[in-house]
């Protein structure tokens, strides 16, 4: 990789990594994304962004929950939930973020 290259590349963490790159149309390989999944990914994100929302809570605890279960716990997420004044993990929930685990 030139100096050139690897000064350009962006950061492949943080929560914006993945929009910048699929703005720009580059993985974070350097390799271009193929046009057929840009604009399929283009397609249903504008079909999300007319959807009514069902208000800023509901959908913070999604997130909360959907990306929580990746880095903690069912227990102590459950138990972070519920701090937070949230509705405790649902089963559906658990047996899906946590049945193979």
């Amino acid at each position: 990789m030139t100096p050139e290259t690897n000064s350009e590349m962006q950061s492949t963490t943080g929560a914006d990594a993945i929009d910048v790159a699929i703005a720009q149309g580059i993985d974070f390989d350097g390799s271009p994304i193929p046009a057929a999944k840009l604009d399929l990914y283009t397609k249903v994100m504008g079909l999300e962004a007319g959807r009514q929302r069902s208000g800023v809570s509901n959908t913070m605890r999604s997130r909360i929950v959907r990306i929580g279960a990746k880095h903690i716990p069912q227990d102590e997420l459950n138990q972070m939930l519920t701090a937070a004044d949230f509705a405790p993990l649902k089963e559906k929930e658990i047996a899906f973020y946590y049945g193979g685990k």
